[in-house]
């Protein structure tokens, strides 16, 4: 198992903030720095145990996915790389902390919407479908099942909530309440073009992508342009074709592995309530969680 980087610490640069996984730094007044960690979180709470390889797992599936739906691909929309390497930007000695996990790009005003798209019936979208027959205020027809191909994928928005708490499903009509009409309905058609596109894709390599969710921000023109991870096993719910069965639960290659451990795990004899601190991580859980996430991403990037 290769060495694990759970926090990086970089003197050469201003940290700006650490979220559940990456690390971003300041360079000067118009670029990041983002380190991806080998970090995991689950239910909202970072795991005190690192998942070898994800930080750098995570970076070269969202550069795949830059490449093909970005500019250099089918330009769906702008993206916020700049193309210089990371090492570019860090002393010698910090080098090996930022090489192969982190990406160089462009400062941006985030906009505070993240933009889920649901292709299939799953998670918290098939509870809420057996109560209202709808998935956030979305109608859906009758008759549909656990792991059911929607008729056309959905775009339900949430508000970024801070760190430790959780995001809130919201109405599209409530995202032009907050940050306007245009910008809304960029975001939206964005992120349902992009999904159409990253799902076809992935579908010829054997992979069905449930779901995802896409984070957008806003340039010094006021554009609207894609960052942060993408089409990641830590951002999107990864099936694996051959394994897909209408009513059931398919296997994964994101964290539902670990969702479902900590759901089992008992502490003193009682369930993990969520909260801090997690659970700690026993040897064998953090090696299939890796492999999971490796399996993905062989399938996708070879």
């Amino acid at each position: 198992m290769t060495s694990a980087l759970h926090t990086s610490a970089l003197n050469s640069l201003p940290l700006l903030a650490r979220g559940k996984v990456r690390d971003n730094y300041a360079v000067g007044d118009d670029r990041i720095l983002m380190v991806a960690s080998d970090r995991i979180s689950a239910f909202d709470v970072i795991m005190g145990e690192p998942i070898p390889g994800k930080g750098a797992l995570l970076t070269r599936l969202s550069l795949f996915w830059f490449e093909r739906l970005g500019p250099q691909g089918l330009n769906i929309c702008p993206i916020h790389l700049t193309g210089d390497a990371a090492e570019s930007v860090v002393s010698v000695a910090e080098a090996p902390q930022v090489k192969d996990r982190s990406m160089l790009v462009q400062r941006l005003k985030p906009i505070p919407v993240e933009a889920v798209v649901r292709g299939y019936l799953a998670g918290s979208g098939w509870k809420e479908y057996q109560d209202s027959r709808s998935v956030c205020g979305v109608a859906l027809p009758d008759g549909l099942q656990n792991a059911s191909k929607l008729p056309e994928p959905i775009y339900t928005p949430a508000a970024k909530a801070e760190m430790g708490e959780h995001d809130e499903n919201i109405t599209f009509e409530e995202t032009v309440a907050m940050v306007g009409a245009d910008v809304a309905g960029q975001i939206r058609d964005y992120a349902l073009r992009l999904y159409q596109a990253a799902a076809a894709i992935a579908l010829d390599k054997g992979i069905i992508i449930a779901d995802t969710k896409f984070e957008f921000g806003l340039d010094r023109e006021g554009r609207v342009v894609l960052m942060d991870e993408v089409l990641t096993p830590d951002s999107s719910r990864y099936w694996p074709l051959e394994s897909y069965v209408v009513g059931q639960n398919p296997p994964s290659y994101d964290k539902q592995f670990l969702r479902d451990w900590l759901e089992a795990v008992r502490i003193n004899g009682k369930p993990w309530d969520k909260s801090p601190p997690a659970p700690r991580l026993p040897k064998d859980v953090i090696e299939k969680t890796a492999a999971k996430y490796q399996e993905a991403l062989t399938r996708l990037v070879g």
